[in-house]
């Protein structure tokens, strides 16, 4: 557990996060140039659309520092008011957090409201300041409000820029120094925490979950506490570009369950995961039902195909 590092990217939206993220992805060796493409966290054809960061997506980087090699867990969180709770629960799986602050426009009020939920959850926060490439970047008065903010020295605050590389390098040094290794007892009952679901047409649901105590293995039965089902573990692994199955994965690691799980309704955001053989006594803080962020009245032109389109729609 001493070399792996969970961390998140707080930002307002469009200050340059997932294009930062990018540029981790290269310096690390996770990405290849051939395999680059603009915003590769973002997925969805909607996020590609619009610039933006919906879903939780985590990827796993290797790194080698001072000779020896780290793990180092990215969660890209939203960066959009309506994503707040998806936020908070990336946040409660991370040690730390890269405080990400456009140079040109400055401390934005996402950006206050996400960096609170990082502090109340202790995680140590490194400031940076993107978009040094700009001609109109601010870097004083930007970095006086980043030190108003969460009172750092300036020499703390890393210099960025996504589009150039600038800081990539000072950036992973600072999240190896800085940000402590997770901690989690490794021989408790399995206490592993869901930040995320995705669909697969030939899978089911494939939810991604940091565990905190205890270890997951395939072939294991398992529970989701606040649903109370009980699923037998298919496939385990860690997230890279591609999904890699593993055996077992333990305490302070990132990764994803494939379970068989059919319907999106059975994975909640913030649940937690535990053996049907050994279960834990309580379930993860801070769990809460989803509020719908979006509303819309749709109506079939026969009524008959009313029963077809609630189908559909489900």
């Amino acid at each position: 557990m001493k070399n792996i590092r969970n961390f998140c990217i707080i930002a307002h939206i469009d200050h340059g996060k997932s294009t930062l993220a990018d540029r981790l992805l290269e310096r690390t060796g996770t990405i290849t140039e051939r395999e680059m493409q603009s915003q590769i966290l973002d997925d969805m054809d909607l996020e590609k659309e619009r610039g933006i960061t919906i879903k939780s997506h985590a990827i796993q980087m290797n790194y080698e520092y001072k000779g020896e090699s780290f793990i180092l867990n990215l969660i890209d969180t939203p960066g959009h008011v309506d994503f707040s709770y998806e936020v908070s629960r990336s946040i409660a799986a991370c040690e730390g957090a890269l405080l990400i602050i456009d140079a040109t426009q400055g401390i934005q009020a996402q950006t206050i409201s996400n960096l609170y939920l990082a502090l109340n959850n202790d995680l140590e926060i490194i400031p940076i300041l993107n978009k040094m490439d700009l001609q109109n970047a601010m870097p004083e008065e930007v970095s006086d409000q980043i030190i108003e903010l969460i009172g750092c020295d300036d020499e703390d605050i890393i210099k960025a820029s996504g589009k150039t590389g600038l800081g990539i390098d000072e950036i992973l040094s600072a999240i190896i120094e800085k940000v402590p290794c997770p901690k989690g007892d490794p021989n408790a009952p399995l206490q592993a925490l869901v930040f995320d679901s995705v669909f697969n047409n030939f899978r089911g649901i494939v939810s991604y979950f940091r565990v905190l105590n205890g270890t997951i293995k395939k072939g294991q039965k398992v529970k989701f506490f606040h649903t109370n089902k009980e699923y037998n573990v298919d496939e385990v692994g860690v997230l890279k570009l591609k999904p890699e199955p593993r055996p077992t994965l333990g305490c302070g690691q990132v990764g994803y369950i494939i379970s068989g799980i059919k319907t999106s309704k059975e994975v909640n955001v913030g649940d937690t995961i535990t053996t049907v053989e050994n279960p834990c006594l309580e379930a993860i803080e801070g769990f809460e039902h989803v509020k719908p962020m979006l509303f819309a009245g749709i109506y079939p032109i026969d009524a008959d195909d009313y029963e077809e389109l609630r189908f559909s729609i489900e």
